[in-house]
C-alpha cells in the first residue's frame, strides 16, 4: 500500500517541474559553448600534465575511467568547437599512457575499458595503429570467449558499451555486436537473481546489492541518479555510433525511451534530480552528475527525433539552467558533484562548497550534455 501511495504522489509531482518549467527557453548556443569553455579551461589549467596520478585516498594512474569519461566530453567538445588544444590534449594523455589500458591487453573490466572510447575517437580521426591496438585486443579477447557475466554494476555499460560498438562500425565485423548484446542482457536480466533492470519502475538497480529486499528508508527500491545516468548515457552513444540495421538496435531503442519516459516525473521542482531518485528524503538535494547525463540523453532524443518538444524541452532546460547557474563556479569549477560511490550516501556532503573526490568524470557528463544541448534548434 505504501508504495502505491508513493507512486501516487510521484505521478503527481510530475506536472511540476513541467509546468513551472514552461517559462523556461533554450539556451543560445553561445551561451552553452561558454559554460563548457568556462569549465573545461579550469580542468586543464588545473591538470597541465595528462600523465600525471591522481592522488586521493592512494595513487592512480590518469587512465582510470574518471579520467576516461572526461576525455569523453572533451571530444565531444572538440566536436562542437574544433580548437587544437582540446585535440592536442587528448593524443598527450593516450600518449603518455602509450594507448594502454590498466591493467593490460588482457584486462575485461569495463572501468579501465573506457579510456578506449577517447583512443578509438582519436584513432578515427588519425587511424595510427597504436591507438588501437591494446583496447582492441582487450575487446577481442572478450569477444573470443564465452564469459557474459562481466558487467555487474550497471556503470559498466556507459564505461564499455560503447568500445564494442564503435569496433563493431569500424570493422565491419556483426560479432562486436552480438557480444556485447550478450554481456548487457546478463546485466539486464541475470545478475542478482533476476536482473538488475526492473521492468515496473523503468530504472536500473546499481548492482546485486539493491535489488529487493533492499529498501530506501521511504520503502521505494534504492535508483542511484548517477547510476541509471551511466545507462542512458551507454545507450544514446551506442545508438549514436551503431548503424541504423545494427543487431540488437531496436533493444537499446526500446530501454532507451523506456528509461527516459520515467525521468520526468522523478524531476526537482529545481530542475536537479536527486541522488536516490525515489527517496528525497535520502541524501536529497541538488546533484549534477546523474543531472547532467539525463539532460544528455534527453537532448540527443531531441535532436535524433524520438522525444516530443513540448514535454522535454522545458524540462532540460530548466536542468541546463540549474546547472549553470548554480553549478558552474566563478573559477569554472563544478559544484554539486556526487563523490565517487554507487549509492546515495556515498561522496557526501553535495553541496555548494564541496568538491568530489575526482573532478575529471562530472566534468566529462556536463560536457556530454553541452554538446547535445548545444545542437539543439
Amino acid at each position: 500500500m505504501l508504495k502505491t501511495v508513493l507512486k501516487a504522489g510521484l505521478c503527481a509531482l510530475m506536472l511540476l517541474p513541467a509546468l513551472s518549467g514552461q517559462a523556461q527557453k533554450l539556451p543560445k548556443k553561445k551561451t552553452v559553448l561558454k559554460a563548457m569553455t568556462r569549465t573545461n579551461d579550469y580542468f586543464m589549467k588545473k591538470w597541465p600534465d595528462t600523465g600525471k596520478e591522481i592522488v586521493t585516498n592512494k595513487t592512480r594512474p590518469s587512465h582510470i575511467w574518471t579520467r576516461g569519461v572526461y576525455y569523453e566530453g572533451l571530444m565531444a567538445l572538440y566536436q562542437t568547437d574544433k580548437q587544437k588544444r582540446y585535440y592536442d590534449y587528448a593524443v598527450d594523455w593516450g600518449e603518455k599512457h602509450q594507448w594502454g589500458i590498466r591493467g593490460g591487453a588482457t584486462n575485461r573490466n569495463a572501468d579501465d575499458q573506457c579510456a578506449g572510447q577517447t583512443y578509438l575517437d582519436l584513432y578515427q580521426i588519425d587511424p595510427k595503429p597504436e591507438r588501437l591496438r591494446e583496447i582492441k585486443a582487450s575487446i577481442d579477447n572478450m569477444v573470443q570467449s564465452d564469459k557474459v557475466d562481466d558487467w555487474n554494476w550497471i556503470d559498466a555499460l556507459q564505461m564499455a558499451m560503447p568500445v564494442f560498438a564503435k569496433l563493431g562500425v569500424m570493422t565491419k565485423d556483426t560479432a562486436y555486436y552480438g557480444k556485447m548484446y550478450r554481456i548487457y542482457n546478463y546485466a539486464k536480466t541475470k545478475h542478482g537473481t533476476n536482473g538488475l533492470y526492473n521492468p515496473e519502475d523503468k530504472l536500473w538497480w546499481r548492482d546485486k546489492d539493491f535489488v529487493p529486499p533492499y529498501k530506501e528508508p521511504n520503502g521505494e527500491d534504492c535508483y542511484w541518479s548517477r547510476g541509471n545516468g551511466w545507462v542512458v548515457a551507454a545507450l544514446v552513444r551506442v545508438l549514436d555510433i551503431m548503424p541504423k540495421d545494427a543487431p540488437h538496435r531496436a533493444e537499446y531503442e526500446q530501454m532507451y525511451m523506456a528509461m527516459i519516459q520515467a525521468l520526468p516525473a522523478l524531476q526537482r521542482p529545481d530542475g536537479y534530480w536527486n541522488v536516490s531518485l525515489h527517496d528525497p528524503t535520502n541524501f536529497g538535494g541538488k546533484e549534477l552528475s546523474g543531472t547532467a547525463l539525463f539532460v544528455y540523453g534527453m537532448a540527443w532524443g531531441l535532436n535524433n527525433g524520438l522525444l516530443d518538444k513540448k514535454q522535454y524541452e522545458p524540462i532540460i532546460a530548466k536542468a541546463w539552467k540549474a546547472m549553470v547557474d548554480e553549478g558552474v563556479q566563478r573559477d569554472g569549477s563544478l559544484a554539486y558533484v556526487q563523490g565517487t560511490g554507487k549509492e546515495p550516501k556515498d561522496g557526501q556532503p553535495v553541496n555548494l562548497t564541496s568538491r568530489p573526490d575526482f573532478e575529471d568524470y562530472g566534468l566529462g557528463c556536463f560536457l556530454l550534455a553541452g554538446s547535445e544541448m548545444y545542437k539543439l534548434k
